[in-house]
């Protein structure tokens, strides 16, 4: 038996239960499900399990539009979003419409039925359900497996090799020397957090990156909340923390020269005197062509001044049976090495998609206002901002599937498909952003128009204007009926 569902939703991570509480809301009489490939609700925040994970943006931005963060660091912990997310989809009711265990392989559109027929595998047996209306809300990286670099002599090492995204529960690490390969978000919180137990950890980087610390609390929020209640200030400090990152963001890219300063003097203020400033914390790129590294409370420099931590710019010669020798002739001791080199980006999890019997080639598909394919029906997904948090977009993307389908119900329509016939429109990258993982995989991804509807927005502010209050029936995306005697998305 083929099970059908009016809205089906890949993912139940932050995306996932963010788009399903808007669903679920605006149309309480429809059906939907959400497939997990996982065991356990939250994504990203269920998968990484290193020491000191937490988010890379603040809560206020990071949290839902409709559910306030309350809780008082505003740069969270891994578990504490990974609460936040369980307890928005419990007090939703939404955890009762996830089927944990569910990989979905792929996804066929039939025209004349208006139908997607889903297929799964759960315990290594095949599902089918179909829908009116698909919604990948699956992240855009491999679950699976990070990126490694082959590393020479890596099998002479005498030690232990780890990547964050696959923690083992039983490392101990403890009065132990810890290399942690890697120069991003994932090794700039994985740094000051091993101290506690490591004998020494040292940051190994090829080159530096941006890096700025934030107090985890933010003081505004925290004082709104006591004085207007959260439901009042959470918006406040949400408008506040946009108009700030949107402000240095917009000031990087005109002025980067300003930005550089700014950031070399904070770094200065906070690392021993004396120490090799440009060496370490001087990128070769401009701010914000790759994303800045948050650090909350100075915690890497004050590891840093401590002793407790080193960072090392150098490139790796080889892995020996003690730890590293670097292209400079130094060499590194290692009881363990963390290979914080990135991730794998997988474009919509790997589902294959057919519209009517042909394959989809996602690289010559162009991505919608962001959110949808050209030539692909009833079709949405969710890709976060490069440049603010992802679920300030998320939202945003759930909020304009809501208008599209009460369109599509409103006219009595059966399917809306984006298509592309402006010769003018020439093709950019999905991702215009300079991080490895991005160009590494990018290619496989759809492609970015150079004007809209087409053009992948980062400005929250615009594209609040754009999908909450922008024209639905914009001529670009298509509508039509099924032949007599169809069903239609229910109320």
């Amino acid at each position: 038996m083929t099970d059908h569902v009016d809205v089906l939703i890949v993912g139940a991570g932050l995306s996932g239960v963010g788009a399903a509480h808007h669903l679920r809301t605006a149309f309480p009489r429809k059906t939907f499900t959400i497939l997990e490939a996982r065991d356990g609700i939250g994504g990203t925040w269920d998968l990484f399990r290193y020491p000191g994970v937490r988010s890379d943006s603040d809560m206020q931005t990071l949290g839902y539009r409709f559910r306030p963060w309350t809780d008082a660091k505003a740069i969270a912990d891994g578990p504490s979003i990974l609460r936040y997310v369980r307890d928005t989809a419990a007090e939703g009711g939404i955890d009762r419409h996830i089927r944990f265990g569910h990989k979905v392989v792929r996804a066929e559109w039939s025209t004349e039925d208006a139908l997607w027929t889903v297929e799964a595998v759960h315990d290594d047996q095949p599902v089918v359900l179909t829908a009116k209306f698909l919604y990948l809300c699956s992240g855009y990286y491999d679950y699976a497996s990070g990126h490694t670099p082959e590393f020479p002599g890596i099998e002479n090492f005498g030690g232990t090799v780890v990547h964050p995204q696959h923690w083992p529960e039983d490392l101990d690490y403890t009065g132990k020397k810890v290399v942690v390969i890697g120069s991003g978000a994932t090794a700039v919180t994985l740094v000051p957090a091993m101290t506690d137990r490591a004998e020494h950890v040292t940051m190994l980087q090829r080159s530096p990156t941006y890096i700025l610390s934030l107090p985890s609390e933010d003081a505004l929020a925290n004082r709104l909340r006591g004085l207007l209640g959260a439901r009042l200030a959470y918006p406040i400090a949400r408008w506040k923390n946009v108009a700030v990152s949107t402000l240095i963001y917009q000031l990087s890219r005109r002025r980067p020269g300003v930005v550089k300063a700014m950031i070399r003097k904070a770094a200065m203020k906070q690392l021993p005197p004396g120490y090799a400033v440009d060496t370490h914390f001087k990128p070769r790129y401009q701010p914000w062509d790759q994303r800045l590294c948050l650090v909350p409370d100075g915690d890497l420099f004050r590891a840093i001044r401590r002793g407790d931590a080193s960072i090392v710019t150098d490139r790796i010669a080889t892995f020996t049976e003690q730890g590293l020798r670097l292209e400079s002739g130094d060499e590194l001791e290692a009881d363990v090495v963390v290979t914080a080199t990135g991730l794998r980006l997988l474009a919509f999890g790997g589902i294959d998609l057919v519209v009517d019997g042909d394959p989809v080639k996602l690289p010559e598909t162009m991505a919608y206002k962001g959110m949808m394919l050209s030539g692909v029906p009833n079709f949405a997904f969710t890709i976060g901002y490069t440049n603010a948090s992802w679920t300030l977009k998320a939202d945003l993307v759930a909020e304009y599937v809501v208008r599209l389908l009460r369109h599509l119900d409103r006219h009595g329509l059966d399917q809306a498909v984006p298509v592309n016939d402006d010769p003018a429109v020439t093709e950019r990258p999905l991702l215009d952003f300079d991080a490895g993982y991005v160009q590494r995989s990018i290619d496989e991804f759809p492609k970015a128009g150079s004007r809209a509807p087409w053009q992948l927005g980062m400005s929250y502010a615009h594209d609040v204007v754009k999908l909450r209050h922008g024209k639905i029936d914009d001529g670009a995306l298509r509508f039509s009926r099924r032949p007599a005697g169809a069903g239609r998305l229910g109320a």
